[in-house]
């Protein structure tokens, strides 16, 4: 195991998971609060340790892809990676710092595929890192879901 690389590829989506918070958490107390939302909205308390999971898992994942051989399916993996991580960090200022509700579910939408493009692509270079991003897309497909229906009712 190469710890550096192990080290870098759980604080990335780690950084870009705590700086993005910042801009959901000076957000929640406030705004969000007086959106309408639908029935099966979750607490807050239960959004930062699931984030904090999957972000987890995502850094697992970039790990195991990164440390193998060299290759052209290798490469495209990354760079989809750091894509969707983009799309990910986009969410959380287009969603709670700009209010841009519309917006916010353009981009989940484009999270969600780039997320099913990233299975897909880590499956032929490693399959457990495929399987890693499993519960991401199971909580990204909620997300939109949730996000899609505060957009309808505001």
């Amino acid at each position: 195991m190469k710890w550096g690389k192990l080290i870098i590829s759980l604080a990335i989506p780690l950084a870009v998971g705590a700086v993005a918070g910042i801009a959901t958490s000076s957000n929640v107390d406030t705004w969000y609060p007086q959106l309408n939302k639908p029935s099966f909205n979750p607490p807050n308390s239960v959004f930062g340790p699931v984030w904090t999971v999957l972000y987890i898992l995502m850094g697992i994942s970039l790990y195991l892809i990164w440390r193998m051989p060299v290759s052209f399916a290798r490469n495209n993996a990354l760079r989809l990676f750091f894509f969707q991580l983009a799309l990910n960090f986009l969410w959380s200022f287009l969603f709670f710092e700009w209010h841009l509700i519309g917006w916010a579910l353009t981009d989940i939408v484009l999270l969600l595929v780039s997320i099913l493009f990233c299975i897909a692509l880590f499956r032929r270079v490693q399959r457990i890192a495929a399987w890693l991003f499993v519960p991401y897309l199971l909580w990204v497909s909620f997300a939109t879901a949730l996000n899609f229906a505060i957009y309808r009712l505001n």
